[in-house]
């Protein structure tokens, strides 16, 4: 064993240019596959994680929906809220009424997508998670104010806007009493949202609809039994089948998953186009290596070697080469999982961490082994069934 790793390092070092481009191949095939499933991962923990902190919320909405595809449109009613409410299980019921409206600020105008709701549900609506990052939400008496997003205040118009600021809402003035801090990720349509009381929404608005019923449950383990029966019940009140969708953050995570599985599937198989090519070289070099190395091979059968011994030899180089590739890919993958999560960070002000996991590196290596391997059992094939005498005399 040891003799046939000195002759592995000795053809190597021969041939360093080649040896040197092999790796390089093998390198950025698995440094790929990392980089891009790591950062899928770090992708996929951002807005899980985020969906895990909202676990107790059920989100009705009058349509069919799933992540996809939306069916067709409609409104409930305050009916439908206090049939919900009367639900065991249920601690909060949020009715909320929204559109998107026109809004003016400095004579600047952007369409805007309005909420109202009751300031008393406030804390069941955002819960500790979303926090004014200045000022307050508004009050149960307070008249035309609003609370808007970190991206209303800071980036639609060219001016900042502040509190006790002034908007103009569907042609209404309102005072901003509170900006709300930057969320991002799922709850990235927080950041472009304006909240303003159930009482002033109806005149905005100009209609009564709720567009939407926030939920929270009791207990976490109840809330698919709570979501299919605030689906019967509102149908139910509409003498509808299908009419409303009660999606728990459960069943959001399992559909996100599914979601990202595919992706993760085919950022690896994009990735592994280079270990494809990188499998050619491999099989390349080892080719190359026995036609210039026919006369030694000839040498050490007629010296006793036996066909096994010349197959490890060769299979061994193939072995070497895509483990050192396969673990410079490791390096290559890391740094590059990281520089694509700053890249992400700068270009698009979104934090999502570059997650490597040990299992994935350790795989990768056992999987460029296997390409090396593989990719060389021909050409060492092909060598272990040479003639002795013929390959003596080749020059």
């Amino acid at each position: 064993m040891k003799d046939a790793f000195l002759l592995v390092y000795r053809n190597m070092k021969e041939r360093k240019a080649r040896s040197a481009l092999t790796v390089l191949g093998i390198m950025v095939g698995i440094g790929a596959v990392i980089a891009l499933m790591s950062v899928g991962y770090g992708m996929q923990e951002s807005i899980t994680g985020q969906l895990v902190e909202m676990a107790d919320v059920i989100m009705v909405m009058p349509m069919r929906m799933e992540l996809g595809s939306i069916g067709a449109f409609g409104s409930f009613t305050d009916r439908d809220q206090e049939a919900v409410r009367r639900i065991g299980g249920i601690k909060d019921a949020v009715a909320m009424r929204g559109e998107m409206e026109e809004v003016e600020y400095k004579g600047e105008k952007f369409m805007v997508h309005v909420i109202g709701t009751d300031p008393k549900d406030v804390g069941a609506l955002f819960g500790a998670i979303v926090k004014p990052e200045e000022g307050r939400y508004s009050k149960a008496n307070d008249h035309k104010t609003c609370t808007i997003g970190y991206s209303i205040a800071n980036d639609y118009f060219d001016d900042e806007i502040g509190v006790n600021d002034r908007l103009t809402i569907n042609g209404s003035k309102f005072r901003v009493v509170g900006v709300l801090e930057k969320q991002g990720g799922f709850r990235s349509e927080t950041d472009s949202e304006i909240y303003v009381t159930a009482r002033d929404s109806v005149s905005i608005l100009d209609n009564e609809d709720i567009s939407e019923i926030f939920v929270r449950v009791r207990n976490i383990g109840e809330a698919e039994e709570i979501a299919t029966e605030i689906e019967e019940r509102i149908d139910d009140n509409h003498k509808l089948d299908d009419f409303t969708s009660a999606m728990t953050m459960g069943s959001a995570i399992e559909q996100m998953e599914s979601i990202f599985g595919i992706l993760q599937a085919v950022l690896i198989a994009i990735a592994s186009i280079s270990l494809i090519v990188a499998a050619m070289g491999i099989m390349n070099t080892i080719l190359m290596s026995v036609m210039e190395r026919t006369h030694e091979i000839g040498v050490m059968k007629a010296i006793g070697a036996k066909n096994r011994n010349i197959l490890f030899l060769f299979l061994l180089e193939a072995g070497v080469v895509s483990a050192i590739g396969g673990v410079c890919g490791c390096i290559f993958g890391v740094i590059g999982a990281h520089a694509i999560s700053f890249g992400i960070h700068t270009a698009f002000d979104v934090e999502i961490a570059a997650i490597v996991k040990p299992e994935v590196l350790l795989g990768a290596v056992v999987v460029a082994m296997l390409v090396g391997i593989l990719s060389g059992l021909y050409p060492a094939r092909k060598a272990s069934k040479m003639s002795p005498v013929e390959a003596v005399r080749y020059e």
